[in-house]
Order: C-alpha cells, then structure tokens, then sequence
C-alpha cells in the first residue's frame, strides 16, 4: 500500500514538474518594458504620448512592447473615439497592430490605452474592467488621471483625439 502511494507521489511530482518546463515564456510583458527598441533607436519605455482632446491635453507613458511600437510608427494620429460599455472610449483602425509577442489578454484598469486586437481598436478605459481576450496594453495616463476619467465619463457623442509623440 504504502509503495503504491510512493509510486503516485512520485508520478504526480514527475508531471508537475513537466508542466512548469518545456515551453518558453514569451518575454512580452505588458506592463514591464523589455530592452528592445523601436526603429528610431529611442526605447518605448522612455517615449510619452499626447492625447489632446480639445481643450485638455494628457500624457501617456507607453510601454515597451511591439503592439506600442507599431502604434508609435503611425503618430501622429487624430482618431474618432465613441462609446462603448459604459467603461471605455473606442475607435477603430483601418489597419490592425502588430501583435507579436502579446500576451494572450489583458486586465484593463482605469487610465489604461489599450489595443484590442480581434476588433483592431484602440481603448481609453475611464472605469476598471475585467480580463479581455486579445487585449493588449499600450500604455498609462501618466498625469491628470483623476480630469482624463472625468473628461471621458462627461463626454457624449463621438469626439477626436489628437495623439503626438512628445519629443
């Protein structure tokens, strides 16, 4: 008996460890930036964005990851956001991120500028929302976060956003 309760020891140790092994991690990490840089040879972790929504401007630290990359390639933007769920502002791109690399989703919190792949939209979330497949994050408000939630929640209608690199 007591072998026999060994030798299941054993193989539930045995396939334990098989499963923390054997694939890679991706190296992607959404919140963390990694060292690899974009074409201009400046890091995305070291690269914010202006957001001007008309008369207010804010300030976006982007992360370090290709979906960030991409989207810095195509700046400057203006882009037609709308609602959508009553917690984030929404606006689809012609042409779809790169999504190399991207975890698998993400946990959008309040502030967040987000890319979510399946729709080839980008988000401003103004309320927490749950984990979302095929959500990638692009960056955080890095200053006025308390005037950015209350700008999108008072705001009606469909409204632009002029989106800059900050040299």
């Amino acid at each position: 008996m007591i072998k026999g309760l060994d030798l299941l020891l054993a193989l539930v140790m045995v396939a334990s460890l098989a499963a923390c092994g054997g694939k890679e991690e991706s190296s992607f990490q959404a919140n963390q930036p990694s060292a690899s840089s974009n074409p201009d040879n400046q890091s995305a972790k070291e690269v914010r964005i202006k957001l001007i929504m008309n008369p207010d401007e804010f300030i976006v630290k982007m992360y370090d990851n290709p979906t960030s990359r991409d989207f810095l390639s195509r700046l400057p933007l203006t882009l037609t956001f709308k609602e959508f769920g009553g917690f984030e502002k929404l606006t689809i791109l012609e042409k779809e991120l790169s999504t190399e690399d991207a975890p698998p989703g993400s946990d959008p919190e309040v502030g967040d500028l987000g890319y979510y792949a399946p729709w080839k939209d980008v988000n401003l979330y103004y309320k927490d929302w749950s984990y979302s497949s095929g959500l990638v994050k692009l960056g955080k408000i890095e200053s006025g976060l308390e005037e950015f939630t209350k700008k999108l929640q008072d705001t009606k209608g469909d409204f632009t956003v002029t989106i800059q690199k900050i040299d």
